[in-house]
């Protein structure tokens, strides 16, 4: 006779199979753990020139990173539901934000750009966070109105309101690249939901007539559009970030210089610890390296997606909406980080995701990740049947219910 098998509780391993993601958070500490890498990589010579410091940079990175962990573990421990009724009062918050940025002597201004507000040594891009909260907030108005947004041209119109608010808010700091993504971070989102395909070409052409318009209206623009068609045109003006963002990428070859090896960051590349961090990257490790960190950002794009289609099978339709936002959103800006810097789109200003210097953009992407986290964690359960309403009963012709 067999002896009964004795089942004891689950161990701290099994505990956390159970309520966390572990490819999702084994992708994104990757993520994290290779910026600073590269960022204390990319800074020392200018941190050591400019504050006397060689590791100052590393020293803020680690410190936003820690930030940023701990409010992804907050943010893990909120309810979905809680995030989901306070889609007005995020959306408040996103059209304050967008506006305070904007008042005199509140905004900070760098390069001719109001695009932070500070809060003593750390200073808020409004941009990221706009974009989680749009995000949040599309997600609660896609649940709260599926029927309409689908079968209505209203329900497709309203949230459009918000993003044409929040693009011209955007775009008065000004930042172009910024209303760029939240633009297509919510149409991903409204095509996802089922808004109807003419109604996407009519926005795509509306929006496209409008983006050249801003394009056109702005010299700075057209000097950057100039400038990513034949950056070597000008290799010493208008085209010196993009053509040493070339060269950098162009010298890593196969396997790259070695960690530490870039030449580019020796003060000849702009931005090498932020926006263009990426060539630095590929100076360093080479096309091998671009690969894997390619395959990183795909496999934390994925591992949202299907945690959003678990969340839709289980009934949890606004945790899976976010999921979905969150992998348009890290996965566009991810695409869109990399383009520029290979020369495939015109220069934006726009951080790469966990890996570039910016305590806004890498607390604000924690955070967002600490959400689908929760929303995996929501979806392991069936959500609840909601409660029918009662109907009222009235009295009929002959005294019996209507």
């Amino acid at each position: 006779m067999t002896a009964p098998v004795a089942y004891g509780r689950p161990g701290a391993l099994d505990r956390l199979r159970q309520e966390m993601d572990l490819p999702l958070l084994a992708v994104t500490a990757a993520l994290v753990a290779l910026g600073l890498v590269m960022v204390a990589s990319a800074s020392m010579e200018m941190g050591a020139r400019d504050f006397g410091n060689a590791w100052h940079f590393l020293q803020r990175q680690v410190l936003f990173a820690a930030l940023g962990v701990v409010a992804a573990v907050a943010v893990w421990n909120i309810p979905l539901a809680r995030w989901e009724r306070a889609g007005p009062w995020l959306l408040a918050l996103f059209l304050l934000i967008l506006i305070v940025v904007l008042l005199p002597g509140v905004g900070r201004t760098v390069n001719g750009a109001t695009r932070w507000i500070p809060l003593g040594p750390f200073n808020l891009q409004v941009a990221e966070l706009a974009k989680l909260l749009v995000v949040t907030y599309l997600a609660g108005y896609i649940v709260r109105h599926y029927s309409t947004l689908r079968l209505q041209l209203s329900g497709f119109i309203r949230p459009l309101v918000v993003l044409g608010l929040g693009t011209v808010l955007l775009l008065l700091q000004p930042d172009f690249g910024g209303a760029a993504m939240m633009l297509a971070i919510g149409m991903g989102m409204l095509f996802l939901a089922g808004a109807r395909m003419w109604q996407f070409l009519a926005l795509g052409v509306t929006i496209a007539i409008g983006m050249a318009i801003a394009a056109v209206a702005a010299p700075y623009r057209m000097a950057r559009l100039t400038a990513f068609l034949d950056p070597w045109q000008d290799p010493f003006a208008s085209g010196f970030q993009l053509t040493q963002s070339l060269i950098a990428i162009g010298s890593g070859g196969v396997t790259g210089s070695g960690l530490g090896g870039s030449v580019q960051k020796l003060f000849y590349l702009p931005e090498a610890h932020n926006d263009f961090l990426f060539a630095v990257f590929a100076e360093e490790f080479g096309f091998i390296g671009v690969l894997v960190l390619i395959a990183l950002f795909a496999v934390l794009v994925w591992r949202c997606l299907r945690i959003g289609l678990e969340a839709q099978r289980s009934g949890h339709a606004f945790g899976a909406h976010l999921a979905f936002g969150v992998a348009i959103w890290l996965g566009l800006q991810s695409a869109l980080n990399m383009g520029v810097n290979m020369g495939l789109l015109p220069t934006k200003g726009m951080t790469l995701p966990f890996l570039s210097y910016g305590g806004s953009s890498l607390i604000v992407s924690l955070v967002a990740v600490g959400l689908v986290l929760r929303v995996a964690r929501e979806a392991r359960t069936p959500a609840p049947a909601p409660v029918p309403r009662r109907r009222t009963r009235t009295a009929g012709p002959r005294g019996g219910a209507a």
